[in-house]
């Protein structure tokens, strides 16, 4: 069975969902071309996203 999406009623939160997104993905890139700290929450740990890269590539 499909759920169906709803979308917000406010005009302004419609577009929320997909920003956050690509304000991700934007900063998961700049933190590999700086080679910086790139955090996120997972598991119930913070974890340094481009440390695991590094460690299974």
């Amino acid at each position: 069975m499909k759920t169906k999406k709803t979308l917000p009623r406010d005009i302004d939160l419609a577009g929320v969902d997909k920003a956050l997104k690509r304000a991700a993905r934007t900063a998961r890139e700049l933190s590999k071309k700086t080679n910086t700290p790139f955090y996120i929450y997972e598991g119930g740990k913070i974890v340094d996203v481009l440390k695991r890269t590094k460690k299974s590539a």
